[in-house]
C-alpha cells in the first residue's frame, strides 16, 4: 500500500491533530461525576482477622516493619526534593500477625518541620531557610515554636515556650506547644499513615484500611498521652472520636519504642457514623471560601474519602458558598438546613473544653465532613488530637484559644514587641501594638497580606466557626452543649481517672520510659484539675 496513494488522508489527519492541540489545550477539563448513587466503589477483597482487636486500648500491642534502606532512601529523596510523601513497601507485624507488602508513608505537615537528615533540615516548607533541626530557636520553657521554629523573644503569655496561666508551660509537654526533633536515622520515633491496600488491592486489617501512628513531642510530650485521654473522654461522653491503643513499634532491628496507634478516618471509620453519606476530608491549605463553580478550584481544600465515583464535592461547595454569602439572619434561621446544629455545638464545646486550638480553625485544619445522604446535612467530624490539653487552664467557653494560650479577645493588642513568625494569621479582631507591622507575606484578620496579595490559610480560620459562634441565635444550644459535656468530661472525673487508667496500660508497652512519662503525667494532671476547678466558677456552668 502506497503513502502517496493515501496522502490526502493522512494530511487531512495531521491537520485536524494539530487544530485540536490549538483549539482545545486552554479549555479546562471538569471531573464530573455521572452517577448520583448512594454506593462505595471499593471493593474489598481481604480482610485479615488478625490475633487481637488493634484499638482494644486496655492491653499492650505490638508492632514491627521491616523494609529496604534503598527504598527509604528514597521516600526520603521525594520528600526532601519534591515535597511529595511517598510510600514505600514494608513488611508489618501486628501482635503476631504476619501483613506483608503494606504500605508506609511519612504523615503530617507543621510535624515534620523539625524532620532532619545527616543534621540538615529540608530547605522547603516549614523548614525553608531555617538552621538544622528546623531552626528551632531555644525557649524559656525548653520547647520549640511554630512553624519550624521557636516564638521570638516577647511572645506574649500564653504563647508556646513561655510561662502560662493556669500553670501549663511551654515546651514538649502537655502544657505546651512543643514539637522534639526528628531525625530521619531514627525511622522508630518518625510520624507514619500504614496503608493495607496501597500494594495488595482490597485488602484490609480488621475493617481498616489505614492506621496513623502519632509522633511524640508535639503537645503531649514523649507520650502523646494527652491525645489518647482527649480521645478516651470524647468516646466516653458519646461524642465521634476515633480509637486508639499504645504499642510497641520496632523498625529494622532498631531501638523499640512506645507509640500511640490511632484510627484514621477512612472509609471503614465513616462505616462507624451512621446512616449513609459521603466522608470528606478538610485539607491544611484549605480556605473555606467560594470559589466558584468549578469542582477543581476546591482541590486545596478538601478530598473526598469515600463513595468516589457515585457522589461527588457539590454538597460542601453548596455548603461553602452558603455559609460565605447569607445574611445573618438568613444564617440564623436556616443553618440547621445545612448543618446538624447539636452536633456542631458540641464539636465546638468540645474543642474549647480540651484547649484544642487546632481545630476546624487551627493551622491544620483538622477536621472532616460527613454529608448525611438521607438528611442532606452536614456534621464537623474532629481528628487529630495531638494538641488538646497544651493550653491555658482559664481559658473559657467564649475565649478563642490561640498556639498554647489565649490571645485578646476582638480589639485587644499582644504585648509590646511581640513580633509574630512570617505567615502567621492573626486572630480576627486582634491589632498589633502601634507602629508595628507584620512581616511581608504576613496576613492579616482580612486575609490580605502585608504586600497586598492574598493568601489563602495562615495559622487559622474558619468562617462556619465563627459565624456560630458569633450569632446570638445558637449562644443557648453552644452554651447548653458546653454545660453538658463539662459534667461527663470533667466534673465527674472522667478526664483525671483516665490519666490514671491509659498509664497504667503505657507501663506494660515495651519500649516505655517510666522517667519521661512521670513528668508528662504531672503535667497533665495538673492542667486536667485547674482546668476542672476553673470552669466549676464560669458562669457559663453555673447558670445551668
Amino acid at each position: 500500500m502506497r503513502i502517496r496513494h493515501y496522502w490526502k488522508l493522512l494530511a487531512a489527519c495531521v491537520v485536524f491533530v494539530v487544530v485540536c492541540a490549538v483549539v482545545f489545550s486552554t479549555v479546562r477539563v471538569t471531573p464530573l461525576v455521572t452517577s448520583s448513587s448512594d454506593t462505595s466503589a471499593d471493593q474489598v477483597t481481604q480482610n485479615i482477622v488478625g490475633t487481637t482487636d488493634l484499638f482494644d486500648a486496655t492491653v499492650a500491642h505490638r508492632i514491627t516493619l521491616t523494609f529496604r534502606d534503598e527504598d527509604y532512601q528514597r521516600l526520603l529523596d521525594d520528600f526532601w526534593q519534591d515535597d511529595e510523601k511517598s510510600f514505600l513497601e514494608a513488611d508489618l507485624t501486628i501482635d503476631g500477625t504476619r501483613i506483608p507488602s503494606v504500605g508506609i508513608r511519612l504523615k503530617g505537615n507543621s510535624t515534620l518541620g523539625g524532620l532532619t537528615r545527616n543534621g540538615e533540615a529540608r530547605q522547603r516548607g516549614f523548614g525553608r531557610d531555617r538552621a538544622p533541626g528546623g531552626g528551632q530557636q531555644p525557649q524559656p520553657g525548653g520547647g520549640d515554636g511554630f512553624p519550624g521554629g521557636g516564638f521570638p523573644e516577647g511572645a506574649p503569655e500564653g504563647a508556646p515556650g513561655g510561662a502560662q496561666p493556669g500553670g501549663a508551660r511551654g515546651g514538649a509537654g502537655p502544657g505546651g506547644f512543643g514539637r522534639a526533633s526528628l531525625k530521619a536515622e531514627e525511622p522508630e520515633n518518625l510520624p507514619w499513615l500504614i496503608r493495607f491496600d496501597e500494594f495488595v488491592e482490597g485488602r484490609r486489617y480488621q475493617g481498616h484500611r489505614e492506621v496513623a501512628v502519632r509522633v511524640a513531642g508535639m503537645g503531649g510530650g514523649s507520650t502523646v498521652l494527652n491525645e489518647a485521654v482527649s480521645l478516651h473522654v470524647l468516646a466516653t461522653a458519646g461524642e465521634t472520636a476515633q480509637r486508639y491503643a499504645y504499642s510497641s513499634f520496632t523498625v529494622n532491628g532498631r531501638p523499640t519504642t512506645a507509640r500511640l496507634v490511632v484510627e484514621h478516618p477512612d472509609e471503614g471509620f465513616a462505616d462507624t457514623l451512621g446512616g449513609n453519606g459521603v466522608l470528606y476530608k478538610s485539607l491544611a491549605t484549605g480556605q473555606f471560601t467560594d470559589q466558584g463553580d468549578d469542582p477543581t478550584s476546591y482541590a486545596d481544600d478538601f478530598k473526598q474519602i469515600t463513595m468516589k465515583g457515585s457522589q461527588d464535592l457539590q454538597p460542601v461547595i453548596n455548603l461553602v458558598r452558603w455559609v460565605n454569602t447569607s445574611s445573618d439572619a438568613d444564617f440564623a434561621a436556616h443553618l440547621g438546613d445545612h448543618v446538624d446544629v447539636p452536633a456542631l455545638a458540641r464539636y465546638l464545646a468540645v474543642q474549647n473544653l480540651l484547649l484544642n486550638f487546632d481545630d476546624m480553625a487551627g493551622p491544620g485544619r483538622n477536621y472532616y465532613l460527613w454529608y448525611d445522604l438521607g438528611t442532606k446535612k452536614f456534621t464537623v467530624v474532629g481528628w487529630d488530637y495531638n494538641l488538646t490539653l497544651s493550653g491555658a487552664a482559664t481559658q473559657g467557653p467564649h475565649d478563642t484559644g490561640r498556639m498554647g494560650g489565649r490571645f485578646p479577645q476582638a480589639g485587644g493588642a499582644p504585648p509590646g514587641g511581640f513580633q509574630p513568625p512570617e505567615g502567621m494569621h492573626l486572630p480576627e479582631g486582634m491589632q498589633l501594638p502601634e507602629g508595628m507591622q507584620p512581616p511581608a507575606g504576613m496576613p492579616g484578620p482580612d486575609g490580605d497580606a502585608a504586600d497586598g496579595r492574598e493568601r489563602p490559610g495562615g495559622l487559622g480560620g474558619n468562617k462556619l466557626k465563627e459565624r456560630f459562634l458569633a450569632s446570638a441565635a445558637f449562644k443557648p444550644v453552644y452554651e447548653n452543649a458546653y454545660r453538658d459535656l463539662y459534667q461527663k468530661i470533667y466534673a465527674d472525673g472522667t478526664a483525671l481517672n483516665a490519666v490514671g487508667s491509659i498509664t497504667e496500660v503505657l507501663s506494660t508497652v515495651d519500649g516505655y520510659d517510666a522517667q519521661k512519662t512521670a513528668a508528662d503525667v504531672e503535667q497533665l494532671k495538673t492542667l486536667v484539675q485547674q482546668r476542672t476547678s476553673h470552669l466549676a466558677t464560669d458562669s457559663v456552668i453555673t447558670s445551668g
